[in-house]
């Protein structure tokens, strides 16, 4: 069943919406009329995965937690469960591979953004006993990318001002679209579009290969670089540390275009968010 993404900046709320929203999926749930569902509600929170802060400190470390993440949700999201994932979701490119998984089940999904000014936001962090290192804190504001309701992986998207007790949750909207919608096929886009299905094809095989080809030419100088400009997008591909080898970048392209073949992407999206899958998993 359903997968709801919460996202926002550190100590913008995220963990308390995640519990309300727990508390009245419950409560509904109760109801004589939604007894039938037999349905569950489970939070994937970064104690549930036994993450620590300083895991989103060092690339390796938050590489690792993401992996967990992930595997939670594939675990776990099923007919029977709704999943909250109460982390930091703040990468867009973590949000589209979330959004895969849940079309790989068939289920529906949204996003819920607790939003909350940085000034806010550093307050009650500094206030905070297990708050973030102001200067991991300020780190993860910088990489913050707010989710795009145009963007079909941050849609539906719920937005809600975080500690002003007269914003409520827009339960009802986030119940219709959730529990009462139905979810699209895993193919559904590419049974819509079976003349577009051969260029398609062609330019995500094209797109990644030039974006792989660019990574390898970049090594052959021998200078080390911290990123990488590469063919289609600005976005750049951060270099872990190391060279990458053809046989590592050939794996990580394998199982992006495996991915989208069952969920095809705007074409102009697609560099973009390959490099936002590279940089998830380097």
């Amino acid at each position: 069943m359903p997968l709801i993404m919460m996202t926002g900046y550190p100590s913008s709320g995220k963990s308390t919406r995640a519990l309300e929203l727990k508390r009245l999926f419950e409560a509904k749930l109760s109801e004589p009329e939604h007894q039938h569902r037999r349905l569950t509600v489970q939070i994937i929170d970064d104690a549930y995965l036994g993450v620590t802060h300083d895991a989103y400190a060092k690339p390796s470390a938050e590489k690792i937690a993401r992996g967990a993440l992930l595997s939670a949700v594939e675990r776990l999201v099923s007919r029977e469960t709704i999943v909250i994932a109460d982390t930091p979701n703040y990468i867009k490119g973590l949000r589209y591979q979330l959004y895969c998984v849940s079309r790989e089940v068939s289920t529906t999904q949204c996003v819920v953004h607790c939003a909350i000014s940085v000034d806010a936001a550093r307050r009650i962090n500094q206030a905070r006993a297990d708050g973030y290192s102001d200067a991991l804190f300020e780190e993860l504001v910088m990489r913050y990318e707010e989710p795009n309701p145009a963007a079909k992986w941050d849609s539906p998207l719920f937005t809600v001002i975080q500690h002003d007790p007269a914003d409520q949750l827009p339960f009802d909207a986030i119940w219709d679209a959730l529990v009462e919608q139905r979810a699209p096929p895993p193919n559904f886009a590419t049974a819509m579009k079976p003349v577009s299905e051969t260029n398609y094809l062609f330019e995500l095989d094209k797109m990644t290969l030039d974006i792989i080809n660019a990574l390898l030419e970049s090594q052959k100088s021998g200078v080390p670089m911290s990123e990488v400009v590469v063919p289609g997008t600005k976005d750049k591909v951060r270099m872990p540390g190391r060279n990458l080898t053809l046989s590592e970048l050939r794996r990580y392209r394998m199982q992006f275009t495996k991915l989208n073949r069952q969920v095809p992407l705007k074409i102009d999206k697609i560099p973009s968010l390959f490099v936002n899958y590279l940089n998830i998993n380097l």
